[in-house]
């Protein structure tokens, strides 16, 4: 995994180009607006596990300031314990999610959050976390597994992914259970018209019980979860 360089907020572009904004509507929300919005919800932000989608997540600047907001807690939660750390940091990249209709902004905001977390992970935890193994590691594996799970390149209007033979949206509920992790997935047009089951993302932020999993898998310690695939 190569660290891919973050450009200061107060630098990035609301618009990439006049040809993306006229066929694809692309304007980027600027940093005030992304945190003055997510003040409304400040208490949410702030719970390591409040799950977040973003149906038009871009290149992620909704997205990476939610997790900057949690690993903020994650890090007082944690004090200096590396292990600790993981573990939280684990449950709150899982539970940040995002559509995005073209393939080189899901990309961009999969590379841009890995490096946001794998920068906040060095920082607080031990020398090792630091070296050029770093990314080799079974936390950063398991990241970057939770990010290719939860930010899909799809079409949040018409359900389906993007890509020479679309499919539904699929998205994965991650329950931490100790160090352990069940992962089951569920169709996001049935979460969303709630024809056939409960939302992942309840309006009151409680989890409810879902009737109708695509597929269920067995407990996975959370720094093997890359092991899962895809």
């Amino acid at each position: 995994m190569k660290q891919q360089p973050q450009d200061p907020p107060e630098t990035r572009s609301q618009v990439r180009s006049r040809e993306r904004v006229v066929a694809h509507g692309e304007v980027f929300t600027a940093p005030r607006e992304v945190n003055a919005m997510l003040d409304l919800v400040k208490t949410e932000t702030e719970r390591i596990d409040s799950r977040f989608l973003e149906p038009a997540c871009g290149d992620g600047n909704f997205l990476i300031e939610i997790l900057r907001r949690k690993l903020q807690v994650v890090a007082k939660k944690s004090r200096g314990n590396p292990s600790e750390y993981e573990l939280l940091a684990c449950q709150a990249v899982a539970s940040v999610y995002g559509i995005e209709l073209l393939p080189d902004n899901a990309e961009a905001c999969r590379s841009r959050l890995l490096a946001f977390v794998r920068a906040q992970w060095q920082q607080h935890t031990a020398p090792a976390a630091r070296s050029s193994e770093a990314d080799d590691s079974d936390f950063l594996r398991s990241v970057a597994y939770l990010l290719r799970r939860n930010i899909i390149c799809g079409d949040a209007l018409t359900y389906q992914t993007v890509g020479p033979q679309p499919h539904p949206i699929f998205f994965s509920d991650w329950t931490f259970i100790g160090h352990r992790v069940k992962r089951t997935d569920y169709r996001y047009d049935f979460m969303v018209k709630k024809q056939h089951q409960y939302s992942l993302f309840d309006e009151a932020g409680e989890v409810k019980t879902f009737d109708e999993p695509v597929r269920e898998y067995p407990t996975m310690h959370f720094l093997k979860l890359y092991t899962y695939g895809e």
